[in-house]
C-alpha cells in the first residue's frame, strides 16, 4: 500500500507568497518622480531687433593760440576749456619835485599771472567760468583769495540771461572791457577811483534784447556791495546797477578795445548806467580801505560810448559818483576820528588807428575833479595827478591774445609835482 502524499498548510502557502512578494517589491527600483511642471520657453529673438544701451558721445579735443585746450562731447552737453595768461612789465618812474632834479625809479615785475577755466555743462546753455589770478598785483589788501571770477550762466532764453556769483558790476565800459583786450598797459586813472569793481551777486541781462540784431542790450543786477572776495558778516545794504545800450548801425564786439578787425563799416555803442550802493563799509563804495565808524550810502553814474570804423577806435565815458553823508565822527582806540566818502566826477576819451594789420597807434586823455565836501585826501590826490595826458604803440603778434605794448603817461594836476610813467608790456595768452 503507498504512502499519501504529504499535506501541504494553508498558513505555509499564504507565509511563502508574502515573502515571495516582499523580496521582489525590495529588489525593484524606486519609481521615477512626476517632471517638474516647466515654464514655457521664449520664442528666438534676432539679435537685430533686441534694444541696444544708447551710444556714449564722442570726445573731441582742439586747441589754437591764445584759446587754450577745449574739451568737448559731440552731442554739446559737456565742455571745459583751460586757458593761461601773463603780463610781464618794466616800468620807469619819473618824479618831478619842487626846487630840485627829476627823481627816476624802475621796476621789473610779472604783473600778473591768470588761469581761467571756462565751458559748458548739461546743456550749451548753462555756461561757467573761473578765473584764478596769482600775479603779485593781482591780490587785494586784507584778502589772499586768487579768485577773480566764478559764475555760471544759464542762456536759454535770449531776453532773459541769468547770471550767479563773482564777476564784473555791469556798470561802466571801460572797466568791463577785457582786461586782455586793452590798448594801453593800464586802465586810466580815473576808472581806479571812480569805477565799480567785481563783486558777488545775481544778473539779468540780454546782448540782443528784443531780437532786432543785437542793436539793443540790458543788465540788471544786485550785489553784495562790498566788491570782491570780502568774507564775514557786514551791515545788510546791495548795489543795485541798471544798464541799456544801444547799437544803431548793427552789432559788433565793442568789449575789445581797439579795431584790429578793421571794420568796413562804422559801429556805434552808447550805453548809459547808474547804481545805488547801500550801507557799503568800503571807501572808493567797492574798493578801498574799509570803514571803521560806519557806513556810506553811493550813487553812481555813467555814459559811454565806443565807435570802430576802419581801424579807428574810439572810446569816450563820464562817470560820477556821490557819497552820503560826508563824513562820519567817532572814536577810535579812545581818539576822535573822522571818516570821509569820496564824492567826484571825471571823463576818458581814448583812441587808436590801426597803421597796419599789426601796428596801432593811441592815445588817451583823462580828467578828474572832486567836490570841496569829499575826501581832504582825494582832494589833494586830484589837485596834483587828477589829469592824465598818454600815448601808446602796440604790436599784435597774435591779436590781443599775444602783443607787446609800449606807452607814455604825463600825470599831472593843479598844483604839486607831475608824475612820468614810461611802460613796456608783454601780454600773452595760452
Amino acid at each position: 500500500m503507498s504512502n499519501p502524499a504529504p499535506r501541504v498548510s494553508t498558513k505555509a502557502v499564504l507565509f511563502v507568497s508574502l515573502w515571495l512578494s516582499l523580496g521582489a517589491w525590495a529588489q525593484s527600483p524606486p519609481p521615477e518622480p512626476a517632471p517638474a511642471t516647466q515654464a514655457p520657453k521664449e520664442p528666438d529673438v534676432p539679435a537685430e531687433s533686441k534694444p541696444k544701451p544708447p551710444p556714449s558721445p564722442g570726445v573731441t579735443i582742439t586747441a589754437a593760440p591764445g584759446k587754450g585746450f577745449t574739451v568737448a562731447t559731440d552731442d554739446g552737453r559737456y565742455s571745459a576749456t583751460v586757458r593761461a595768461r601773463f603780463q610781464m612789465r618794466e616800468t620807469v618812474t619819473g618824479q618831478d619835485l619842487e626846487g630840485a632834479p627829476r627823481r627816476w625809479t624802475q621796476e621789473q615785475q610779472v604783473r600778473s599771472v591768470r588761469l581761467f577755466l571756462l565751458g559748458n555743462v548739461l546743456n550749451p546753455d548753462l555756461k561757467y567760468t573761473l578765473q584764478l589770478a596769482f600775479g603779485g598785483n593781482d591780490f587785494e589788501a586784507g584778502s589772499s583769495s586768487p579768485i577773480f571770477d566764478a559764475w555760471v550762466e544759464y542762456t536759454a532764453v535770449r531776453d532773459l540771461n541769468v547770471r550767479v556769483g563773482q564777476f564784473f558790476v555791469p556798470f561802466d565800459r571801460a572797466r568791463t572791457i577785457r582786461e586782455s583786450s586793452l590798448q594801453f598797459v593800464d586802465r586810466p586813472i580815473i576808472i581806479g577811483e571812480l569805477t565799480l569793481d567785481r563783486d558777488m551777486g545775481v544778473m539779468l541781462s540780454s546782448n540782443d534784447f528784443l531780437g532786432v540784431g543785437g542793436l539793443l542790450s540790458y543788465n540788471l543786477g544786485f550785489f553784495g556791495g562790498e566788491g570782491r572776495n570780502r568774507f564775514g558778516p557786514s551791515t545788510p545794504g546791495l548795489l543795485y546797477v541798471a544798464r541799456f545800450a544801444v547799437r544803431p548801425f548793427g552789432a559788433f564786439d565793442d568789449d575789445v578795445e581797439g579795431d584790429l578787425q578793421r571794420l568796413p563799416k562804422p559801429r556805434l555803442m552808447v550805453g548809459v548806467a547808474g547804481a545805488y550802493n547801500q550801507k557799503t563799509n568800503r571807501q572808493r563804495s567797492t574798493t578801498g580801505t574799509t570803514f571803521v565808524l560806519g557806513t556810506f550810502d553811493y550813487v553812481h553814474a555813467d555814459v559811454d560810448a565806443v565807435f570802430k570804423y576802419r581801424g579807428l577806435s574810439v572810446l569816450a565815458e563820464f562817470l560820477y559818483r556821490e557819497g552820503s553823508p560826508s563824513f562820519r565822527d567817532g572814536t577810535v582806540n579812545g581818539q576822535p576820528a573822522r571818516e570821509w566818502s569820496r564824492s567826484g566826477w571825471g571823463y576818458v576819451v581814448q583812441a587808436g588807428y590801426m597803421l597796419t594789420s599789426k601796428v596801432e597807434a593811441t592815445g588817451r586823455f583823462d580828467l578828474q575833479k572832486v567836490k570841496s565836501d569829499s575826501d581832504p585826501a582825494l582832494i589833494a590826490q586830484v589837485d596834483q595827478q587828477g589829469r592824465e595826458v598818454g600815448a601808446g604803440l602796440n604790436v599784435y603778434l597774435n591779436g590781443h591774445a599775444f602783443k607787446l605794448q609800449g606807452d607814455y603817461s604825463y600825470q599831472f594836476g593843479r598844483t604839486g609835482p607831475a608824475r612820468h610813467l614810461v611802460r613796456l608790456q608783454l601780454d600773452a595768452s595760452f
